[in-house]
């Protein structure tokens, strides 16, 4: 099984204030990796320097052995972010519709994959409508719609109450399973990562 994600040595700095020294990570295809610490120690800096949102100061991130990384990864935050005065198939479909596809192409393929994981009855619904774990599942959707195989989630899960975190650990789980997704996950909770089954970096 191959490496798709490598880091190496990556380190970074905001002024003389040092964030990450020397981090390194390997991820292979197909495989979830939890990251588990507690806040303020850099792990959403690593996630955006990884999405190419900050700008890499020193080491190496290799993807598919390419070390043109940057827009190769879709990118998860812990708030849903979606657009309330769309309906969910119009939040579904916008990485398709800035990729410039034809709108009518991707209602269709959006109708495909909600209908898929039995959301198809939400199409016209608008996000306020949606309880918090039918907004994260719509906004996985999404996030999959930018066509990466490689998902960076940074507390995806962490503001839903407990039931529904482990319906959506599930649901997720299944989503991975379907495409092949290869997930790096961002999580201050321990029990989450043994549930989902991944290897852990402290």
């Amino acid at each position: 099984m191959k490496k798709t994600l490598e880091i190496k040595n990556l380190s970074y700095s905001f002024g003389e204030n040092p964030i990450l020294k020397d981090i390194n990570i390997y991820v292979k295809e197909n495989e979830m990796v939890a990251i588990v610490g507690s806040s303020g120690v850099g792990k959403s800096t690593l996630f955006n320097l990884i999405a190419g949102v900050l700008k890499k100061q020193s080491g190496e991130i290799i993807i598919d052995e390419s070390n043109d990384y940057v827009g190769k990864v879709a990118y998860m935050l812990q708030k849903d972010l979606l657009f309330e005065h769309k309906t969910i198939i119009d939040n579904v479909i916008l990485p398709l519709i800035i990729a410039k596809i034809d709108k009518k192409l991707a209602f269709e393929e959006g109708r495909k994959i909600l209908k898929q994981f039995n959301l198809e009855k939400y199409i016209d619904k608008y996000p306020k409508q949606l309880s918090g774990g039918m907004r994260q599942r719509v906004a996985l959707i999404r996030t999959y719609m930018f066509k990466r195989n490689i998902f960076l989630l940074d507390e995806a899960f962490s503001a839903l109450d407990a039931i529904t975190k482990k319906e959506l650990h599930k649901w997720y789980l299944n989503l991975k399973k379907e495409f092949n997704l290869t997930t790096l996950l961002i999580t201050h909770d321990i029990e989450e990562a043994i549930f989902l089954r991944i290897e852990f970096i402290f």
